[in-house]
């Protein structure tokens, strides 16, 4: 017979006391949990009290101190479900099914814990979730024994419901630190605000800075918003889509965990319903229109491209790009759809190019309009080097009138940007592609009204339309062309 070992528990206050009063933390964390380490208690076993803690998944025998010590998140109460949400939004879905799982909760209760580091905790069984039984003839002072079970990422939660985290996770590393700025980068990157409510803030990212980090990486968006984008929010923006590096244009953020949720869901449901569905069957949900300037024109002046997409290796595994594939049913293979129409007539040889990535696959517009329409895009080394290998500089000579234009004197801004050269009058041009228009669902108004009532039919809410004016480069190239 299997004997479980009771030892008591010293109780925290009740969580209504966590939220007002003078209480002191009783942990130490770090700042990266803001506001929220006020929700946390610490359970620490002990001898004075008449409630037992009942570890029934612990059978080894293990440090009593460290398995006795838990970091406790408040019970579980009704929230909103961001991916049910986003699948409600993407889908014009009526009653989208809502359970929050307690990776979910986990993530909504800590935003300062990395993610890869809570879903480790899961993987090596190391979660907890409270099971209170009291038997209903019980009186008062008799005591209650609570149960910790082993609980999994995907396990549904239900209301009352308390997780219980290795004390441990107080001393593992927060979040990344906030990238010193100086006063005038701080504003540098708020002037790159093109709108902003409670839920997103969108900025016109500029072409050559990464939007994460990496090796020899030392700025980027992802890091640059904890510091100059927060301001009286208790988390960092996060994103929620990505931009090349050297492309330009919206990118949009998530202000919180939820609306970064939301948004993540209505990303990946239009790549996955427009890898399914008839392309005709156009749905207005999410719309991004890119602008490019490509050597050559078209055979036809708008179409919808749809090809596969996956990697291969070259330089003898050194590095590896994205190309078209023949066979569909390669396993790395990515279904891509693209619709693209002529802006402008072809000038000079240069085309002017409206591209719409109804799938959202690593540069897949670069790739299908080098390979499928045959013509790449100004500035793009990696997909068009044949081309750019033939390059000539393009002179104002070549005009049919005189032109003014100047090539401007090198300048280089905050983070080593030079935002002012690169355009066709140059040797080396930038690249030209730059998402210009984009409509999304009003996520805030979502939320707010899914707030106020869990049942609401969110299909018909207002539509944000952002537009990003074009970088120097490419307005510059613009003005050439059609002066």
């Amino acid at each position: 017979m299997l004997f479980y070992r009771k030892l008591p528990l010293l109780r925290s206050p009740p969580f209504s006391a966590l939220h007002g009063g003078a209480r002191q933390p009783i942990l130490s964390l770090s700042s990266s949990f803001h506001h929220h380490q006020s929700c946390y208690a610490t359970k620490t076993l002990t001898r004075n009290n008449k409630t037992h803690i009942n570890n029934c998944d612990d059978n080894n025998n293990g440090d009593d101190e460290r398995r006795g010590k838990w970091f406790t998140l408040p019970p579980f109460t009704s929230t909103i479900d961001g991916s049910a949400l986003g699948r409600q939004l993407a889908c014009a879905s009526k009653s989208p099914t809502s359970e929050t799982t307690a990776l979910k909760w986990v993530l909504q209760c800590c935003p300062g814990l990395p993610r890869n580091l809570v879903q480790k905790l899961f993987r090596l069984r190391q979660v907890r979730r409270e099971s209170p039984s009291l038997d209903s003839s019980a009186n008062e002072g008799h005591e209650q024994e609570i149960k910790l079970k082993r609980v999994a990422a995907k396990d549904s939660l239900k209301l009352g419901d308390r997780i219980f985290l290795p004390i441990s996770i107080q001393e593992s590393p927060s979040r990344k630190e906030k990238c010193p700025c100086t006063e005038e980068e701080v504003e540098f990157i708020q002037s790159l605000e093109l709108y902003k409510d409670s839920a997103i803030i969108v900025i016109n990212k500029p072409h050559g800075m990464p939007v994460q980090g990496g090796i020899g990486i030392r700025r980027s968006i992802d890091e640059l918003a904890a510091t100059c984008l927060t301001y009286d929010y208790s988390e960092p923006p996060r994103l929620v889509h990505r931009l090349d590096r050297d492309s330009s244009g919206i990118l949009v953020m998530g202000r919180t965990q939820t609306s970064a949720t939301v948004l993540h869901s209505i990303f990946r449901e239009k790549t996955f319903s427009a890898s399914k569905e008839d392309n005709d069957n156009e749905k207005k949900i999410l719309q991004r229109w890119y602008w490019a300037l490509v050597v050559g024109t078209p055979r036809c002046s708008k179409g919808v491209i749809s090809a596969p997409l996956g990697k291969v290796v070259v330089d003898n595994g050194k590095s590896d790009r994205i190309t078209v594939v023949n066979n569909d049913q390669i396993m790395s293979a990515q279904h891509a759809v693209t619709r693209y129409q002529v802006i402008k007539p072809s000038c000079h040889g240069y085309t002017w190019l409206k591209l719409s990535p109804l799938t959202g696959r690593k540069h897949q517009l670069r790739v299908h309009c080098a390979e499928v329409l045959g013509t790449p895009i100004v500035g793009d080394y990696k997909y068009g080097w044949q081309t750019h290998r033939k390059w000539k500089q393009f002179h104002p000579s070549d005009l049919s009138k005189d032109s003014n234009e100047e090539i401007p004197k090198e300048k280089t801004l905050h983070f080593g940007l030079d935002l002012e050269s690169g355009s066709i009058l140059e040797k080396q041009p930038r690249l030209h592609l730059h998402c210009k228009e984009m409509t999304l669902p009003n996520v805030s108004q979502a939320i707010q009204k899914v707030q106020l009532s869990s049942g609401c039919d969110v299909s018909k809410l207002e539509t944000l339309k952002l537009v990003a004016p074009l970088p120097s480069h490419m307005q510059r190239s613009w003005d050439v062309l059609n002066s």
